[in-house]
């Protein structure tokens, strides 16, 4: 059935495919701008990906105005206010982020301050609080998995505060996604495999979340094929270049998704079980993604069911009487769990994770406070949350 009314915005140029890098100098022309800083990290630059963009310049008039390769794992306050003033002091005029979650959402804050001409990256926490136009801004992941190059939000830790500040605005959205399969070649196997979970919770929150639509049903369903087919090759054999560049593709189509439709509770979860027991994001999707769809399950029976033929192909979802293909569902995303477990280590129970039994009443009480809460299918109060945690953990 189709809602009565959604919207859908999706303005990111996209290029995929390999050599795509190559075509960042001419995307820079074509946005006026001459002096880029580079924003990445330090593992970027140790497995040589930075020096692979470079090289994309050696025929081009662009001069790399300045680069920056300090980002921490979680991007900061101090280091958007740091990479402002080399920014300045540079006279650069774009910005191009090379790497996972934190370099881009880093460039995006940098971006927030720059083009806001406000040294107060603070005041413009939460939906919709800019005003000017943004900085072309370039976006080369490094990983499959957070969508980031097609998403409108960003998070800066407010490390002084203890404080993880949101910001959503379609302003944020960069002008173009480069996805080039070298970029991922050398990501290691326990990184692809929780990564590339993150892509697939992104897909299915966006698929059974309220806002969902028929755009983002598009994007999610093709998604979770994709990561079907090719999550486990990409794990096994880091240097499969088209299983590499399918999953490049599917966390993308993830994120123009859930960008559209949001996610719901196990994002929520998620968060705390970062903010609380510093769990990796991709691994607390990977574990709390099955046990939350437990939950929603009476809610939004028809769409699990329906998203059994992506998660495990036409042969299973046809020889699956129709009453078992939700349950079915369910125990599919299991299987890619315990898979990925063998492969590479993934952590499939919080206390894997390193969260301790000690720490689920706080996750559970900073996760009722989390956006994400809003848009999931069905409504979930403390002792439910608890629940869902105590049986992942």
């Amino acid at each position: 059935m189709l809602p009565k009314y959604y919207e859908f915005f999706n303005p990111v140029k996209i290029n995929a495919g390999v050599e795509a890098l190559e075509t960042v100098p001419y995307e820079l022309k074509l946005l006026n701008a001459k002096r880029p800083i580079i924003i990445t990290d330090r593992g970027i630059v140790g497995a040589g990906l930075l020096e692979i963009v470079l090289t994309g310049f050696d025929d081009s008039d662009i001069t790399i105005g300045a680069i920056y390769d300090q980002t921490p794992p979680d991007s900061s306050l101090k280091t958007v206010n740091d990479i402002v003033k080399i920014y300045n002091e540079n006279k650069c005029d774009s910005i191009i982020a090379v790497g996972g979650g934190s370099p881009i959402d880093t460039a995006k804050g940098v971006n927030i301050v720059i083009s806001e001409g406000d040294s107060d990256i603070r005041k413009f926490m939460g939906v919709d609080r800019l005003s000017k136009e943004q900085k072309p801004l370039i976006v080369v992941p490094t990983t499959s998995g957070t969508g980031s190059e097609v998403t409108l939000v960003a998070v800066i830790n407010d490390v002084e505060n203890n404080v993880k500040m949101p910001f959503t605005s379609n302003m944020l959205l960069p002008k173009v996604a480069i996805l080039d399969p070298r970029m991922t070649l050398s990501l290691p196997p326990r990184i692809t495999a929780a990564t590339g979970m993150d892509a697939l919770t992104h897909a299915v929150e966006a698929y059974t979340c309220l806002q969902k639509n028929p755009m983002s049903d598009a994007y999610a369903t093709a998604a979770i094929s994709l990561i079907r087919k090719n999550l486990a090759k990409a794990v096994k054999t880091g240097k499969d270049v088209k299983a590499r560049f399918a999953m490049a593709n599917a966390s993308t189509m993830a994120g123009a998704a859930f960008s559209n439709s949001m996610v719901g509770a196990v994002h929520a979860l998620g968060h705390a079980c970062g903010a609380i027991a510093h769990v990796p994001h991709g691994n607390a999707m990977a574990i709390l993604l099955p046990h939350v769809m437990r939950f929603n399950f009476d809610k939004i029976e028809k769409y699990y069911a329906e998203l059994l033929l992506y998660l495990a192909g036409e042969e299973e979802y046809l020889n699956t009487p129709k009453k078992s293909r939700a349950k079915r569902a369910i125990e599919t995303i299991e299987l890619l769990n315990q898979k990925l477990n063998n492969l590479s280590g993934m952590p499939i129970k919080l206390s894997d994770a390193g969260v301790k039994k000690s720490q689920i009443d706080s996750i559970a009480k900073t996760s009722m406070n989390d956006g994400s809460m809003l848009p999931n299918p069905k409504d979930l109060t403390i002792e439910d949350v608890i629940k869902i945690l105590e049986a992942a953990f």
